[in-house]
């Protein structure tokens, strides 16, 4: 019997390769790889434009954005985060020498939930860090008015949501920064790369510096920088990237539409919640196994060569590194979620069959 063909969650979306090495060429003419050249400062300006003219500092990873955006504010003390998150989101605070304080998140869309935001500020809290998830945006609104009312800084992780608008503006016009991660496997990518989107201009120098080992000049280090600089051959990846990405968005869409027509009617499962005030990107499927077991789903897809993931699973704040700081069971909700979603495989060369084969295992399971 023939094996059939495997299907990993993702799979990293490549532009023409005749387009890519057209700048590879003037990267070879230049010899200039890396430091801020041509290639990554033409991208910088593409993704400014892309996102209604935000400052945009361009990074190695998202994980450094993230690091480097947090030390740009000088602040120490605690930081309120979700635990429902990649592991990046706590480490960059940990990794900062800051104390991360985690708030539970809603039910229905897994971002964080405003409402328990202020009960749990403190005289040491300096920032609010929350996560945009499976492209689900934060309500900015409510977490604006509280940043506000008491004094607090607020860096969005929106690592999921690179594209997306809300309520007509871009989604990295929230906040004091916006962090964005162009991994090879995102909706956007430079192999790897990051970035971090500004609201105040004035921090831009700043991140410059950090990002380049702290070095403001050949005589001048006022930093203790690091290095996050992004290569010319990434850069320029992403500008290939970026010529395609409304192909790609709606490829993935089609994709979500054919699991909702699929799936939809399961009663043991939750689909995501949309929310007309995005447009979103489409950069994940989850699924919720509210009756049954979600582990045992994940083994009978991973039988048929269906690779989803249990993301993310688990909270942070249930890591072992952590496991002396923090109880996962403070964040019960969060904590719940991350033992019954599933995110299901979707890019944009997932073929219809394909979809077909994942729902078929999903419907005979459940």
């Amino acid at each position: 019997m023939k094996e059939e063909k495997k299907i990993f969650v993702t799979k990293a979306t490549l532009p023409p390769k005749e387009e890519f090495l057209e700048y590879v060429d003037k990267i070879w003419e230049s010899a200039w790889l890396t430091n801020m050249g041509d290639v990554h400062n033409k991208l910088e300006d593409t993704l400014s434009k892309f996102m209604d003219d935000m400052d945009i500092v361009l990074t190695v990873n998202g994980h450094l954005a993230l690091e480097l955006a947090l030390q740009s504010l000088k602040i120490e003390g605690e930081v309120i985060t979700t635990p429902f998150t990649f592991a990046s989101t706590t480490h960059a605070i940990v990794r900062n020498g800051l104390k991360p304080v985690f708030c539970d998140i809603k039910e229905d869309d897994f971002t964080i939930d405003p409402e328990k935001i202020e009960k749990i500020i403190t005289k040491d809290t300096k920032a609010i860090m929350p996560v945009h998830v499976y492209g689900n945006v934060c309500d900015v609104e409510a977490i604006e008015s509280i940043a506000k009312k008491h004094g607090l800084y607020v860096v969005y992780d929106a690592a999921h949501t690179f594209g997306e608008r809300y309520k007509g503006k871009s989604v990295a016009d929230f906040g004091d920064m916006s962090i964005f991660s162009f991994h090879a496997t995102k909706v956007f990518n430079t192999i790897e790369g990051g970035a971090i989107a500004l609201r105040d201009k004035d921090r831009r120098k700043s991140l410059d510096f950090l990002k380049n080992f702290g070095i403001a000049d050949k005589e001048n280090v006022p930093y203790v920088g690091s290095n996050a600089k992004m290569n010319e051959f990434a850069a320029a990846m992403g500008l290939c990237n970026m010529k395609h990405l409304p192909e790609y968005i709606e490829k993935r869409k089609r994709i979500c539409e054919l699991y909702i027509e699929r799936l939809s009617d399961i009663k043991s499962i939750r689909l995501n919640k949309y929310n007309d005030d995005t447009t979103y990107n489409y950069a994940y499927f989850p699924i919720v196994v509210e009756k049954g077991s979600r582990d045992e789903l994940y083994d009978k897809l991973a039988k048929e060569n269906i690779f989803a993931r249990k993301y993310f699973y688990p909270c942070t704040n249930a890591y072992e590194c952590y496991s002396e700081n923090f109880d996962p069971n403070e964040t019960p909700i969060a904590l719940d979620i991350s033992k019954k979603v599933l995110t299901l495989p979707i890019y944009p060369d997932l073929e219809e069959a394909d979809v077909e084969r994942i729902c078929s295992v999903i419907r005979r399971e459940l």
